[in-house]
């Protein structure tokens, strides 16, 4: 009784956190079970980098499924805006009501090039940062087809490959918003100069200064892996991180990278390639000693089958369509460059509560953003797709 009513007075008194008594840990030892383990705090004041063309999509479904579980506040981009402010370095007035709000959000997630001094004027001090790399190589094959048409650099050559047998030749760091998707992405993205000379000094004094802002760095290309990392990390449940997969793209627009231009990607994004092996370290360090290879495999056994329920529930072909082949047009993604963006068709007849589930887990990033902005911000006009 005593120890109920002290985490009873702790959750009152925070008010960013909601109880999750796990008492036991689960396990087939009769001794084990005597113990009892730590009881944790789900996290509810979360700041997530959402990077480009890294899985991010998907994490910031699950953040927004989560704000709304838990009826969270969301920082989201002001007016018609989809980003908070991106490529320019965010602002805490890019969020909408902030100047009412203040430091009153729980989630943060939207598109915004990284500030702490900024960001902490919006979330609250006990707020978990974290975010997500991907292997530079297949990132900037992904960033050339979605911005084909929007990068100069990549606009003037024929494919990828013949762009990364000479990048100086096709990409000028002048055009300073458009070429930002050509050269060491995530690397601006965490705020920093995209262009910058690959100096030893300057980059391990930029990966520590990473180190001391965001608690965890995720890694897309062990998405699974991440996403049981993070329910640890934020103490979060099972359900609170199955996905279904967002803003993919059709195989037949992977375009075959030569070996050549894998490893000129390595020196061409350097800096990237630093970030990417730096983090990719310590993701698997964290995880053996926080979890284990061992329980990891089992845990993301777990993930994969409720993934695979959900997707026998939801959807009437148990993956991701072609554009064309989307029904219901208000669940078609956002189309860019000469990629083809898949989505989902849900079945017919779920029934409205099964219906609303399966829905938010398929809603492209565009229509969530707009959808939450008309429920925080009623009185505002809504976001126009």
């Amino acid at each position: 009784l005593i120890i109920f009513s002290l985490c009873l007075g702790l959750t009152c008194l925070s008010g960013f956190f909601h109880m999750k008594n796990k008492n036991y840990s689960i396990s087939k030892s009769h001794e084990e079970l005597l113990i009892p383990a730590v009881p944790c705090h789900a996290k509810t004041n979360v700041m997530f980098l959402k990077t480009h063309k890294t899985a991010s999509s998907t994490v910031l479904n699950i953040m927004f499924r989560f704000a709304e579980r838990y009826n969270l506040t969301v920082a989201l981009p002001a007016d018609q805006l989809f980003h908070l402010g991106y490529p320019r370095t965010f602002m805490a007035q890019f969020v909408e009501g902030f100047e009412a709000i203040g430091q009153n959000y729980n989630i943060m997630c939207n598109h915004l090039r990284f500030n702490l001094v900024e960001v902490k004027k919006v979330m609250a001090a006990n707020t978990f940062y974290f975010s997500i790399l991907r292997n530079p190589i297949p990132l900037l094959e992904s960033s050339y087809i979605y911005y084909k048409n929007n990068v100069p650099a990549f606009r003037s050559s024929k494919n990828v490959n013949e762009f990364l047998a000479s990048p100086t030749k096709f990409y000028h760091p002048a055009d300073y918003r458009e070429s930002i998707y050509a050269r060491n992405i995530m690397w601006f993205d965490f705020g920093y100069n995209n262009n910058a000379e690959d100096d030893t000094k300057y980059t391990q004094a930029v990966l520590e200064e990473i180190e001391q802002n965001f608690h965890l760095i995720l890694i897309a290309d062990y998405f699974d892996e991440s996403m049981i990392l993070l329910k640890h990390a934020l103490c979060w449940d099972l359900d609170d991180v199955i996905y279904f997969k967002l803003n993919s793209r059709s195989q037949d627009t992977v375009q075959t990278l030569t070996p050549e231009s894998e490893e000129q990607i390595k020196v061409w994004c350097s800096l990237d390639w630093k970030l990417y092996l730096h983090f990719n370290q310590s993701f698997w360090r964290r995880i053996e000693e926080t979890i284990g290879l061992e329980m990891l495999e089992k845990e993301v056994d777990h993930l994969r089958t409720r993934q695979k329920e959900l997707m026998e529930t939801c959807l009437s072909e148990q993956e991701a369509v072609r554009k064309d082949h989307i029904r219901n047009k208000g669940l078609l993604p956002f189309q860019s460059g000469a990629a083809n963006i898949l989505g989902y068709n849900l079945k017919q007849d779920l029934d409205n509560t099964t219906l609303r589930t399966c829905q938010k887990m398929v809603m492209p990033e565009l229509q969530y953003t707009s959808y939450l902005y008309s429920v925080q911000h009623p009185h505002k006009k809504r976001k126009e797709l």
